[in-house]
């Protein structure tokens, strides 16, 4: 159960935001914009955040996650001279998944035609807003997802073990989404259509920090376009991550097996037929062939210091036959969702 309190006031623009804005204005059109804030206990950022929120936003949903500290408060403050802030609080903490999907139900009730989500530490910069949001009124894309390793900057501000963390859950979500084409899997600065908000069932997915590899499959699924734009990292003085790698590698491991068979089968059993799913039951066949017959070598090893010549033939066949049945299915995937893996230009010309 959530909480909504709105409050009205007068708006006040304190920044320029970039020069993509005239660009931006003149596409909008009648169209509906909101951006969704995430927050749990950033009582020292939320208000910087909220107030560089640009003018042509419509409306704002802060989704304040039980925070411990003063975030509500501060929150409440800002929206009194701000008329477009919406605040939304859970009774008990559920994490930053849960409070993306609260902003986004919200969205669709209210019939907002394109949602951003903005983090509320304040890692998003709002001179990145109107990139994001061009595909999505163009109808180049249904869902844009910032990509900070196409910033000019690069990743220069991300820190090291941030930066590893990321690029190995990038390349198991390209196997696990279906997105071969995304390469920042885990930025959350990203903005999303009416149609992708109505696809999606919000109430099941992953509630903490596996979200965004959770959106990124089910948009598949639905067959959503995606595509990705530079974005810039920021990353403050006082900025500390809540992922601890010994805390999520386990659920977030496990996620992404359950997130695999759960598009395997909705995708290429249930939706339609695909050749694929044979590809990848006939690997992970000779797989725990391999396995089977490693286990059998290594206990002959220990027990008589010789290695079966004809286990470690057996062996060495069905280890390079499952990395061909891998290659095949992954191009398989590949080809699969080249219509809805979007390639779009930056309109700042970065990419």
């Amino acid at each position: 159960m959530t909480q909504k309190i709105v409050r009205k006031g007068g708006f006040k623009s304190h920044h320029d935001h970039g020069q993509l804005e005239p660009d931006l204005l003149k596409l909008k059109d009648d169209l509906t914009f909101a951006v969704v804030v995430p927050c749990y206990n950033e009582a020292g950022k939320i208000a910087a955040t909220l107030e560089t929120i640009p003018p042509y936003i419509d409306t704002v949903y802060v989704v304040d996650d039980q925070s411990k500290d003063d975030t509500l408060s501060v929150i409440e403050q800002v929206a009194r001279n701000d008329s477009r802030v919406n605040i939304i609080r859970h009774e008990v903490n559920r994490g930053v998944g849960a409070a993306i999907s609260t902003g986004y139900i919200q969205c669709a009730k209210d019939g907002i035609d394109i949602a951003v989500v903005m983090a509320g530490d304040g890692q998003m910069d709002p001179d990145d807003l109107p990139a994001l949001l061009i595909p999505v009124i163009k109808d180049q894309a249904d869902y844009v997802k910032g990509n900070r390793f196409f910033h000019h900057t690069g990743t220069a501000e991300m820190p090291r073990h941030r930066l590893f963390g990321n690029l190995a859950l990038s390349v198991m979500t390209k196997i696990v989404s279906g997105y071969w084409h995304v390469s920042d899997t885990q930025c959350g600065y990203t903005a999303i259509n009416r149609e992708a908000l109505e696809a999606v069932d919000w109430t099941a997915v992953y509630p903490r920090y596996g979200c965004p590899n959770d959106i990124l499959t089910r948009l598949n699924v639905a067959d959503m376009r995606v595509a990705e734009v530079p974005v810039k990292a920021r990353y403050g003085e006082n900025w500390s991550s809540g992922m601890k790698v010994g805390r999520i590698l386990g659920p977030m491991l496990r996620l992404l097996s359950r997130l695999f068979f759960y598009r395997m089968y909705y995708k290429y059993v249930f939706l339609n037929g695909h050749p694929i799913i044979i590809y990848y039951a006939a690997a992970a066949a000779f797989g725990a062939f391999g396995g089977g017959l490693f286990i059998y070598m290594l206990i002959k090893l220990l027990a008589t210091s010789v290695i079966p010549k004809a286990a470690l033939i057996m062996f060495g066949f069905s280890f390079v036959v499952m990395i061909q049945l891998l290659l095949a299915a992954f191009s398989l995937d590949y080809q699969a969702n080249q219509s809805i893996s979007v390639i779009v230009r930056d309109p700042r010309g970065r990419r």
